[in-house]
């Protein structure tokens, strides 16, 4: 099954994986979550045949932490809102523990919808070529919109010596009515010589 698995390297100045169980200071998981890996691949390459399945993910650098304060804001502009709402009335500033310096090897296989037929080579291929002139539908992030990707094809590095226990970690929110309410899903993620695998379904599920 490896040989359908696509790659990507990815990298950037700070990355921040935010905790779901922070409700108002933002704390980052050690390494990039599987949804946030699935989010750069749909960024640099999306379709409505397929989704993006992420199997492993490369640590290349050690985890480097460090601390800011960010503003942000308090409540959310939306179409039901009547009132004028203007942002410095409304600003905050929170705590965030981020990383920094990241580096990540993405492998993924692509689940093509039913119906659709046997077109894993085609979209592998797309992919491919997508990443190799660095073409992508809007910039991905690492976390957080501000915290700008760059990417490039893996050149088959090797992943940083790291083995740890990280416990649950987000797998994917789940939008079971196609909009809001959600809730996570999470796994036991483990890294060992600094690859996590990542498991095909959540705690919990039967699939």
């Amino acid at each position: 099954m490896r040989d359908r698995w696509v790659s990507v390297r990815v990298t950037g100045d700070f990355a921040c994986f935010t905790r779901p169980e922070n409700k108002v200071e933002r704390v980052s998981y050690p390494i990039m979550t599987p949804s946030a890996a699935r989010g750069i691949l749909e960024a640099v390459f999306w379709h409505p045949q397929f989704t993006w399945a992420i199997r492993e993910i490369h640590a290349m650098t050690p985890v480097r932490t460090y601390s800011i304060l960010r503003n942000e804001v308090n409540s959310k502009m939306s179409p039901d809102r009547k009132e004028p709402f203007f942002v410095d009335d409304d600003r905050t500033q929170r705590h965030a523990v981020c990383l920094r310096d990241v580096d990540y090897a993405i492998f993924a296989d692509i689940e093509v919808k039913p119906g659709v037929g046997d077109d894993h080579a085609k979209f592998r291929d797309q992919f491919r070529r997508r990443v190799e002139r660095g073409q992508c539908y809007h910039r991905p992030a690492l976390g957080c919109r501000e915290f700008a990707a760059e990417f490039q094809p893996h050149d088959g590095c090797k992943p940083i010596e790291w083995t740890d226990d990280l416990g649950l970690m987000l797998w994917d929110l789940s939008y079971e009515s196609g909009r809001a309410p959600y809730w996570p899903k999470f796994f036991n993620a483990k890294v060992n010589g600094g690859v996590m695998a990542v498991p095909s379904s959540p705690l919990g599920s039967e699939a």
